[in-house]
C-alpha cells in the first residue's frame, strides 16, 4: 500500500507510521494467504477486479449512498463509531480545496466530490473526509505528488464542510489534512479540534489514526474496493431448479 501524507507536527508521527505500516503490512500478508488457500482449494473467487482506472472505463458517478450509506461509520465493532453529521455531493469540486490546489483539481479535470463531516469516537475532533473523482489515475497520482508542497507553502489547502452548531471548528481553526488515491480517485480527509483549540503533539497522533480509519479503512478498502471489484458469474452457483417463467398475456409480466 502507497504511503499517505500528513501536514503534521513531528512528534510522535514516526511510531504512528511505522504502527500504520506494520499493520498494512499484516492485511496484505492475510489477503494473500486468503487468496493462496482459496486457489489451493480449487474454488473461484466470489469477485474479479474491476477496472477504475480512469473515467472513461468507470463513467457511472460517486454518489452519497455508496460513499456514506450510513450515519455511522464503524471501524471496530467493539469501539464507538464515527458519528455522520452532514453528507454532501457536488459537481463543483471548488467547494472542498482552496487556492492552487483548487487550480490543480480544476487542471486534472475533477468532476465531482463527494464528502461528509464526522464526529470522532472520543467527541474530541470533526473530520470532513470525501473522494474526488478525477479524470485518470495519472492524474490523481500526480495530485498525490503535488499537494504536499502546495500546503507547506500555504499556497492551497483542502476544506472542511460545516455541519451545523458546534462544527464551527472544522472551517474556522487549525486543521491538518491527510490524502491518498486510488484508481481515478482522490481521497482527503481534514481534522480540526472540536474545541477549536491548537494541536498538540498528542492530537497530532490522533489525528494520523483518524484519517487512518476514515482514508485507508472506509474510503480506500471500503468504498472503493467494493467499486475495485465486480461478482465474479464463474463462482455463482447453479441456476435454481424449477419450470421455466412463462409469461402472462394478461399482465405482460413473468408468471
Amino acid at each position: 500500500m502507497k504511503s499517505w501524507y500528513a501536514l503534521v507536527a513531528a512528534v510522535g508521527v514516526l511510531a504512528v507510521l511505522v504502527t500504520c505500516g506494520a499493520f498494512s503490512y499484516q492485511l496484505v500478508q492475510d489477503e494473500l494467504a486468503g487468496r493462496n488457500a482459496q486457489a489451493d482449494s480449487g474454488e473461484p473467487s466470489a469477485t474479479v477486479p474491476r477496472d477504475i482506472s480512469s473515467r472513461e472505463v468507470d463513467p457511472e458517478p460517486l454518489t452519497v449512498e455508496e460513499v456514506f450509506p450510513t450515519d455511522e461509520i464503524v471501524i471496530n465493532p467493539e469501539e464507538p463509531p464515527y458519528q455522520v453529521l452532514k453528507t454532501e455531493a457536488s459537481k463543483d469540486c471548488s467547494v472542498a480545496a482552496a487556492d492552487q490546489l483548487q487550480a490543480l483539481l480544476t487542471d486534472l479535470d475533477c468532476s465531482q466530490v463527494v464528502r461528509a463531516t464526522f464526529r470522532s469516537p472520543t467527541k474530541d475532533y470533526l473530520i470532513t473526509g470525501g473522494v474526488l473523482n478525477l479524470a485518470t489515475q495519472a492524474g490523481a497520482e500526480q495530485a498525490y505528488q503535488d499537494i504536499k508542497p502546495l500546503i507547506e507553502q500555504g499556497t492551497g489547502r483542502f476544506l472542511g464542510l460545516l455541519a451545523g452548531d458546534g462544527t464551527e471548528s472544522i472551517v474556522l481553526s487549525e486543521t491538518v489534512l491527510f490524502w491518498d488515491y486510488r484508481g481515478h480517485f482522490l481521497l482527503y480527509a481534514v481534522v480540526a479540534r472540536t474545541d477549536g483549540n491548537e494541536f498538540a503533539p498528542a492530537d497530532n497522533r490522533y489525528a494520523d489514526l483518524v484519517s487512518w480509519d476514515i482514508i485507508e479503512v472506509h474510503l480506500r478498502g471500503g468504498v472503493l474496493e467494493a467499486r475495485a471489484t465486480a461478482p465474479n458469474p464463474e463462482a455463482a452457483g447453479p441456476p435454481a431448479s424449477g419450470p421455466p417463467a412463462t409469461r402472462d398475456p394478461a399482465t405482460g409480466g413473468d408468471g
